[in-house]
Parts: C-alpha cells; structure tokens; sequence
C-alpha cells in the first residue's frame, strides 16, 4: 500500500513537471497550422445557402499551408467564400497569396485589413485575383451574388465609423469588415457581420479567455456574439501575428449554413 501511494505521488509530480512542456509543444507544433473546420447553421433543415469564412492569413512564405488551406476551403464546396483582411504583413508575399487563392473554386469576396494596407499592398491587383474567382475585393461596396439571391457588402477598416451601406432587399444581406468593434456602429441592420482582427488572442486561457488581444476588438474576441446590426461572428483567423503559437485557439474555417 505504502508503494503504490509514493509511485501514484511520484506520477503526480511528473505529470505536473511535465505540464508546461506539453502545453509549450502544443501551442508551438500542433496548434498554429491544426485548422477546426466549424459548421454553423443559421436556418432549418433545409438551407439554401452555404459559404465560407476564413480571415487574417498573414501569409509568410509557407505556401504548403496556405494551398492546404486552399484545398480544404474547395473540400466544402461553398456557394461563395468571404474573407475579412489581412492577406500579408509585407507586400512581397502578395504575388504567390494571390496565385494560391485563386486556386479557390467558388466566389471569393473580401475586404482589407490593416496589415494590408500597412504593406501598401496594390488593391487593384487584389481586386483583379478576387475577381477572377467570379467574387470581388470590396471596399466600401457591395455587390448580389450570380444566382441573385445572396448580397455581400465590405467595409474598409480605416475609417473611424463604416461606410453607411444600405442592405439590399429581397434575400439575404452580409457584411464584412475586419475590426469587430466596427460592428456596434454599423447604421443597418444584416442577416449576418462577419469579422477578423483578433486572432480569438492566440492564446486562449481556460476560464479567462484571450490572454491580449489587437486593438478595436473589444469584447468580441472569437465566436458568436449580438449586436444592434444582427449577428456577428468572429472568425480567430488562418495565420497568426508575431509568434507561431496558438494555445486553446486553433486556426479556423467557419462554414454557414443559411
């Protein structure tokens, strides 16, 4: 009895030693490039649309990983793919961001992120890959999805309050922005805001949440929330921002069912 006490303390005072190796391993290896794909569905039974969001690539050179990306994005086969900014840090990794993207099989719709333009990326060659897509690089527009049914508006992240965009009517009404702040002075009301920026923090704490997040995200760090506009949600993004590590914050695909 005496030794089976000390062996089960011995093996509670490894695994407590242990414990930071594996959370260090898990937020340096496993997490940063371990993508959840998440399925959310906004209608009954039977719905009639189905798209993608993914935000804050921040690509870096690792074509690998984005083209996985790419590929499970096609995997879905969406109506039409959203994006919320943050393509690059630096203008130099515009042209193959751009090649793997257009690689996707449905409409690709975005907006910019501040690091896009902090990297003076040219807008107009983005709008002409999001276009070859049959979607469009949105800045403070909006435009009706082919089958006519589906409107997407995009709002550019440098303005103090968003462009005033007016839903369109019949159908269903999105808007994209990047900071998720912006959502609470959006003028009208949509079906659904889509939103980057926060990175859910990268590293998440158990019963804390984000340990620090970017600025103009509030309190809406990752998921679901309500806001006088609709319902928003924030996507933690595909690329991470200084440091390789997500803790508790995997990488993320969101997929909604409309």
């Amino acid at each position: 009895m005496r030794m089976s006490k000390i062996n089960r303390r011995r093996f509670l005072l490894g695994a407590i030693a242990a414990a930071p190796a594996l959370v260090w391993a898990d937020a340096s290896w496993v997490e940063p490039q371990w993508v959840k794909i998440r399925t959310i569905r906004l209608a009954g039974k039977n719905p009639a649309h189905r798209f993608v969001h993914f935000t804050d690539i921040h690509h870096k050179g690792d074509r690998a990983y984005l083209e996985s990306v790419v590929n499970k994005i096609n995997g879905l086969s969406p109506d039409a793919v959203c994006f919320t900014g943050d393509l690059i840090e630096e203008a130099r990794f515009i042209p193959e961001t751009l090649e793997i993207l257009q690689k996707i099989k449905s409409p690709l719709y975005g907006v910019p992120g501040n690091h896009d333009y902090w990297s003076h990326a040219k807008f107009e060659d983005i709008g002409k890959a999001f276009a070859a897509t049959g979607g469009a690089w949105l800045m403070d527009s909006q435009v009706t999805t082919a089958d006519g049914k589906v409107h997407i508006g995009g709002v550019t992240c440098l303005r103090g309050r968003p462009a005033p965009l007016a839903p369109k009517a019949p159908g269903k009404n999105i808007l994209l922005l990047h900071y998720p702040l912006m959502a609470e002075k959006v003028a009208h009301s949509y079906d659904l805001l889509l939103a980057g920026h926060s990175h859910g923090g990268q590293v998440r704490l158990p019963f804390y949440g984000a340990f620090i997040v970017p600025y103009w995200v509030g309190k809406y760090e990752v998921g679901m929330f309500r806001v006088p506009a609709g319902r928003l949600y924030v996507n933690p993004g595909i690329g991470f921002l200084l440091t390789p590590i997500r803790f508790n914050c995997r990488p993320e695909i969101t997929v909604f069912e409309m």
